[in-house]
């Protein structure tokens, strides 16, 4: 197995409600240490879920959110409105419910010439770095694509080789589509990482990466070298290939 603490949790709502318990203690200790909680969230449909537990009643006042800080992983370069969206996504599930600061979102502006490096320059101004000089998140928040992309990391992609700039722009030639998203530098400095995956679909992939070990060509996740916690949020659909994969 991983050498990496996997937690797998019987269905998407309970890996929420984990992964959103996890977020307030975190947060807390951030807020604590430092004074604020910067966390790079993710697209997708089980962070979704997430966002949405976050935004319940539940678990919403238990959030500082005057001292939360809310990047993005990645975006689609497309406008705000778009449906395609990671920060429309992320506003109706959960900025949108929640007493955060519209100063404390820092979108993307992924419709805009030279977005990468606008990003970029933000981020190097507002967060606090490593001993190395890359920005250091409190919390990245990951997905996990079929193909073992993480952000907008594709496989065969060249940014997956950029080890200089911290946010770049990607062409990914199978979705015929530009992205932007943090580089593999600023994953690997981050303090917390967190990947979220759910469904029977990503069982395959989840086996390969958490079972048997780096690939001759690795997959994006396995390209990630954390200099803090890494860990894994599986629902049991996801972790069904696993062996002794009990919830």
């Amino acid at each position: 197995m991983s050498q990496y603490p996997v937690h797998i949790y019987n269905n998407t709502d309970a890996l929420s409600r984990a992964a959103a318990q996890r977020w307030i203690e975190l947060a807390e200790q951030a807020i604590k240490a430092r004074g604020q909680f910067h966390i790079a969230l993710s697209g997708g449909t089980t962070p979704r879920s997430l966002y949405e537990c976050l935004a319940s009643p539940e678990f919403a006042g238990r959030v500082d959110w005057q001292h939360v800080h809310v990047w993005f992983g990645d975006e689609r370069t497309v406008p705000p409105g778009h449906p395609d969206s990671n920060y429309r996504m992320a506003c109706e599930a959960l900025l949108s419910h929640v007493p955060i600061p519209p100063a404390h979102v820092h979108r993307i502006e992924a419709e805009k010439d030279a977005a990468a490096q606008a990003y970029e320059t933000l981020i190097t101004a507002s967060i606090p770095r490593s001993a190395a000089g890359v920005a250091q998140f409190d919390l990245i928040l990951l997905g996990l694509g079929p193909d073992g992309h993480v952000a907008s990391l594709f496989p065969d992609t060249a940014i997956l080789q950029e080890r200089v700039r911290q946010v770049a722009a990607v062409h990914v030639d199978k979705l015929n589509t530009w992205r932007i998203s943090l580089t593999l530098p600023v994953i690997d400095s981050a303090r917390h990482i967190i990947v979220l995956v759910a469904g029977a679909a990503k069982a395959e992939i989840v086996r390969q990466i958490l079972t048997e070990g780096q690939r001759s060509v690795p997959y994006p996740v396995q390209m990630i070298h954390p200099a803090g916690t890494f860990e894994w949020y599986l629902d049991a659909a996801a972790a069904q290939a696993l062996p002794e994969a009990t919830p």
